[in-house]
């Protein structure tokens, strides 16, 4: 059975604690979940946007007498 002593892990440690790469991983996920929540917000508010100007020229078209092709 191995046993660990702090002469041992001790330059694991420091070497762990001067690794940065799982920070710019963090970095790089909050910046896809940032530009998802933008993309969302984008599409919800144009959807009620666009669902209000196709109703408009719905109606428009239904008061001119013009129906929608089949």
């Amino acid at each position: 059975m191995k046993t660990f002593t702090l002469k041992k892990i001790t330059p694991q440690l420091v070497r762990f604690g001067k690794d940065e790469s799982g920070a710019t991983a963090i970095e790089y996920g909050l910046f896809a979940a940032l530009i998802g929540a933008v993309i969302v917000g984008t599409v919800v508010t144009l959807g009620g946007q666009t669902n209000a100007g196709f109703t408009t020229v719905s109606t428009a078209l239904s008061d001119a007498g013009i129906e929608a092709p089949e």
